[in-house]
């Protein structure tokens, strides 16, 4: 709960912050006449939506889970995520049109030095805000923060690429290039909505995550005891900030229930050190048979009759090729 506190928190700040530097591109704008800023104001609007988008999801999401929603509201940070990344994509055609559109009826810019200085001032500020978001939103686990991390620092990239622009302007008097740049900030604003879009409908389709996967499996290989002799359809979803980690667990055949579960909870610990409390773990144990002699390491085991030859390290490709071997026989 702490965690989602936080999430939330920040998101409302962000917000906050989307705004008020909403006002000052706006400023700048009607300062200069720049098509360059109006590109920049324009995805700032979308960055104000987007934040109060993303603060309902994470209200919604830090909610418990009731009879309707046994896995939790999780998954509403993947819409929020994927109707941010709509919106950018939206403010990346507008600002190409408008581009294009002022190329033709082009306007003399005013007062370049003051639009230079307030459109820099907010590139500092929206980059500090991302890392900042993207940092928190890794630590715990927040696809909504991670959208809005990423959405501010593609904002102020291409807010330090118009700031640099402008100052070319300014020095050669070319004003074509004002409109160049609003260009290549639409295409570099496009490329970043459609990651996030990406990123989102990934979740909500459940995909796998490799990255994720592996240092699941790096974890519980490193504190792995004799008696683990092998895992098996491993399967994760997140549902926003909590991890549902679906497994089968190889144990000795002649383990009462008692020590199986002792075993289960063993499992258990070893991925909340690592991945923290927000996460369901479902572990289905399986007995082992007489092929698993030889990947078994219990060494006082009686009932052994192969010798063992070599662990089954537990890595990516052997735990999907496990599956796929599974599935097809």
């Amino acid at each position: 709960m702490l965690a989602a506190q936080q999430n939330y928190r920040l998101q409302r700040n962000i917000t906050l912050l989307s705004v008020v530097l909403l006002v000052v591109k706006a400023v700048a704008f009607y300062t200069t006449h720049s098509v360059a800023i109006l590109s920049d104001a324009l995805e700032s609007i979308v960055n104000v939506v987007a934040g109060f988008i993303g603060l309902f999801s994470l209200q919604l999401a830090a909610q418990p889970s009731d009879f309707s929603h046994p896995n939790g509201h999780g998954k509403a940070e993947f819409l929020s995520s994927a109707v941010e990344g709509s919106l950018i994509l939206v403010s990346a055609l507008v600002i190409g049109y408008q581009a294009i559109h002022s190329w033709v009826t082009a306007a003399p810019l005013q007062r370049v030095e003051l639009g230079l200085v307030l459109v820099f001032s907010t590139a500092v500020i929206n980059g500090l805000a991302g890392l900042q978001c993207i940092q928190i939103a890794k630590k715990n686990n927040s696809a909504a923060l991670h959208a809005s991390g990423q959405h501010l620092l593609s904002d102020a990239y291409s807010t330090l690429a118009i700031t640099a622009g402008l100052v070319v302007v300014y020095f050669t008097e070319i004003i074509w290039i004002d409109k160049l740049i609003a260009l290549l900030a639409a295409a570099f604003i496009l490329y970043q909505g459609y990651k996030i879009v990406r990123t989102a409908v990934a979740g909500m389709m459940d995909e796998a995550d490799p990255t994720l996967l592996q240092g699941i499996l790096q974890t519980t290989q490193a504190h792995r005891p004799p008696q683990w002799i092998d895992l098996h359809n491993v399967r994760i979803i997140k549902y926003g900030n909590v991890l549902h980690i679906d497994c089968h667990l190889t144990l000795p055949w002649y383990f009462n229930l008692h020590q199986a579960h002792e075993e289960i909870d063993a499992f258990r610990e070893v991925l909340a050190k690592q991945y923290g409390k927000k996460m369901d773990v479902f572990i289905h144990t399986d007995a082992c048979r007489p092929t698993s002699c030889t990947i078994c390491q219990v060494q006082d085991c009686t009932k052994r009759n192969r010798p063992f030859t070599h662990q089954l390290e537990w890595t990516v490709t052997n735990i999907v090729q496990n599956q796929q071997h599974k599935a097809t026989t």
